[in-house]
């Protein structure tokens, strides 16, 4: 699991480095390319050492020792041994909206999120299923490949604004070899369909994979699904108007697409996801 996380990783800086040189080169010609280069390579190192600090800190999340919060620290120390993994920090976001997230570059630097809204509308069976899922992310290394992810997509987003600029403009450049204010208009919709195709191919398959191991390792089968069915009819949504990007870091889909917008979802069905549940728990008795 680590060696392909690690190969999904670099595949995605990859991908960085090569929209920013693209875009650079609408905007600049080869300089702009070289300014471009030298902007991925910082984007590539930020995103590794301290993306997860600037996700805590978009939530405003606070971090909580036992004292502060016993109830959600004690089942955090509690799923932490139970998966075998350094105990993480643990933070609580202040919003209403229930939701969850795990963060950090590694086991031995990882952080768990939880927001005053899930702690007030689950029970402890509940919250254990849901911190059980998000130890898992961690357990399986792939909350760094998370959270990477968030920050490109919104790299990506600030390109396809900038692409969109300059086509309105009519280009920066009125080289035809270039492209002109058509490349512009190109990169403006190109860019933020690879955002999305991104979002969606990585984190559909974590959110299955996590609640198997997360419910197996807790035996928390029914309290994850009863937790993801009370999170899924909560009236109350995360506002991600500023940071759509970090919306598949969370436990459950804090946006509220539906129809057609659903097939952009980086989260699975709830409904698929209570369904699996329940084969697992059905499974575990006999």
């Amino acid at each position: 699991m680590g060696t392909l996380n690690t190969l999904k990783i670099t595949f995605l800086m990859l991908i960085l480095m090569l929209i920013f040189v693209w875009v650079g080169y609408l905007m600049g010609g080869q300089n702009g390319m070289v300014i471009a280069f030298i902007l991925a390579v910082g984007m590539n190192f930020f995103s590794y050492w301290f993306s997860d600090k600037l996700v805590l800190k978009q939530y405003r999340a606070r971090e909580v020792s036992e004292n502060d919060h016993p109830r959600l620290y004690q089942i955090v120390r509690r799923v932490a041994t139970m998966a075998m993994v350094p105990m993480p920090r643990v933070y609580i976001v202040p919003t209403k909206a229930p939701n969850a997230f795990a963060t950090g570059r590694d086991m031995e630097h990882a952080a768990v999120a939880v927001t005053e809204g899930i702690l007030e509308l689950l029970n402890d069976n509940e919250l254990e299923g849901v911190i059980g899922h998000e130890l898992a992310h961690i357990k399986n290394r792939d909350m760094l490949l998370g959270t990477i992810v968030a920050t490109f997509a919104g790299a990506i987003s600030i390109l396809a604004m900038m692409a969109r600029w300059g086509a309105i403009l009519g280009g920066y450049s009125r080289d035809n070899n270039r492209g002109g204010g058509i490349g512009m208009l190109v990169a403006a919709i190109v860019a933020p369909l690879v955002a999305i195709i991104i979002q969606i191919a990585i984190s559909r398959q974590r959110e299955f994979k996590a609640d198997a191991i997360g419910a197996k390792m807790t035996g928390q089968y029914q309290g994850l699904a009863s937790a993801l069915q009370k999170l899924h009819r909560a009236p109350v949504r995360l506002r991600l108007d500023e940071k759509p990007a970090t919306a598949h870091l969370m436990i459950a889909n804090p946006l509220s697409g539906k129809g057609f917008s659903s097939l952009f979802s980086t989260h699975p069905p709830v409904e698929e996801r209570v369904k699996r549940l329940r084969k697992m728990t059905q499974q575990s008795i006999y």
